[in-house]
């Protein structure tokens, strides 16, 4: 069995009382390798590395901070194998699909903040008061403490430490204890580039998690995760004033009108809902369809799901894998047993084989905007239907959830397009599409989903503070 270690300072280091967790294969359910359960003083010591290491890198050149990136966006690049093997081990996700939707993104993602690293930009100076000249500084904040999800281990990892690192910040991330390989990877590859310390890993569980929220020395605390962990980093952050950045969970609306191609709409849908088991905040898995088509699109969507391909990461032809883990299995099904009699589990809804956590795509119809699964994040293979009449009705619905991260709108009419994009409340709203991501563009949501964004030059800002400077010229 592997033994993973914390990666701080520049090295691999253990843990003071040496307690590990199992780390398991979602494809079989086995355990292959035992992690770090990082207790106070693991995070204290990853802390002081991190704080040491602000003191340089933030007087580092816009330039030489872009050069860094650089070489680690081609070194991805170079190590795109083993990254692979690492992230579909500890996620069970397809290989060929690893390889198509995540490194080049993550590599596109490093390149953007390098470029993006020499090009902040702030009001010009100027005298606002007479015989005084002022001018706006863009600092970088201080250390960072990063959480990430399980979901996209790797993925999350650069829109982490890429924009704190590009302003001149160092990191401590705390990957989720299920799935911390990759990231102790990526930690790895990039200490070639990185002076030590500007980018620490550290392991463990929940209260790993709490003490690096915690701690001192952090000036933000940056997470994507669940609601629930969003509101614990919130209070812990605000009991020391830090900044919190909260990318949470959602519950994302699809509007499909009666002016669509029902297939090609149907299959769409089918692959945003399904990519990844399902496990994806912005994920395809709220469908309103128009009552005149409700029916012909939930069988369209039926037919869909039975075509799309389940399997192990060795399996070329698989759409998807397994849930992450064993607890995330057992909740996915608590929301099928527990589906009111008024609904119907059209496809789908059972477990795959008994090895592994592997559950069938499934479409359920006839649930009403009250209903668990209509109103909760089930971050699994399954994908509910809706029959509206009115385009009011579809808005209104589409809205009524605690979460407001993502939404689509799929219809030929480009001013019902227009109108029903601006009543939607989601920080991100594709037509006729859904789920593709570009890292010029932000994402983050409202509500229950969360503030604060990733990506972009709105997110690469959230990672510097504002200083005004006045000079008296007398």
């Amino acid at each position: 069995m592997d033994e993973l270690r914390n990666f701080v300072g520049g090295a691999w280091t253990g843990t003071v009382d040496g307690v590990t967790s199992e780390v398991v294969d979602p494809s079989t359910g086995e355990a292959y390798a035992s992690a770090p359960v990082s207790a106070a003083a693991d995070v204290d010591r990853a802390m002081s590395a991190a704080t040491s290491a602000f003191e340089t890198w933030r007087d580092a050149t816009p330039a030489e901070r872009q050069r860094a990136l650089l070489r680690i966006a081609d070194a991805v690049e170079s190590w795109a194998d083993e990254l692979i093997a690492a992230e579909c081990r500890n996620t069970g996700k397809p290989v060929e699909a690893t390889r198509r939707e995540e490194i080049g993104p993550m590599v596109d993602e490093l390149r953007f903040f390098a470029g993006a690293a020499r090009v902040l930009e702030g009001k010009s100076a100027g005298e606002y008061l007479r015989d005084h000249t002022s001018y706006v500084r863009r600092e970088p904040i201080g250390v960072c403490a990063q959480v990430t999800p399980w979901n996209y281990p790797m993925v999350m990892a650069v829109w982490k430490f890429a924009p704190a690192v590009a302003a001149g910040n160092s990191v401590v991330l705390k990957p989720s204890d299920t799935t911390p390989v990759s990231t102790l990877l990526l930690a790895e590859i990039a200490a070639e580039f990185l002076p030590p310390g500007v980018l620490n890993v550290v392991c463990g569980d929940r209260d790993t998690g709490r003490a690096v929220v915690a701690h001192p020395a952090p000036q933000l605390v940056s997470i994507t995760g669940s609601t629930r962990a969003g509101m614990e980093v919130a209070v812990a952050a605000a009991a020391d004033l830090k900044r919190a950045h909260l990318e949470l969970g959602g519950k994302a609306p699809v509007i499909v009108f009666d002016d669509v191609d029902l297939e090609s709409a149907a299959e769409a849908i089918a692959g945003a809902g399904y990519f990844n088991a399902g496990q994806d905040c912005t994920a395809a898995t709220r469908v309103l369809a128009h009552g005149r088509i409700a029916a012909d699109f939930t069988a369209a969507l039926a037919a869909a799901a039975k075509s799309t391909r389940v399997g192990p990461p060795s399996d070329p032809q698989a759409y998807f894998g397994p849930v992450n883990n064993a607890g995330q299995l057992s909740r996915v099904r608590g929301f099928l047993d527990r589906a009111p009699e008024h609904a119907e589990i059209v496809t789908g809804g059972h477990r795959i084989g008994d090895r592994g956590y592997f559950l069938e795509p499934t479409v359920v119809a006839g649930l009403t905007q009250r209903d668990e699964m209509i109103q909760d994040e089930v971050f699994g293979p399954v994908i509910t239907v809706q029959a509206f009449d009115d385009e009011d009705t579809a808005v209104r619905w589409a809205n009524d959830v605690r979460y407001g991260l993502s939404a689509s709108v799929w219809t030929q009419n480009h001013g019902r397009a227009m109108r029903v994009s601006r009543r939607l409340d989601f920080g991100a709203v594709w037509i006729n599409t859904h789920l593709p991501f570009v890292s010029e563009m932000p994402h983050g949501g409202y509500g229950h989903s969360g503030y604060g964004k990733d990506l972009s030059m709105y997110g690469f800002e959230e990672y510097t503070r504002i200083k005004h400077v006045m000079s008296h010229l007398g």
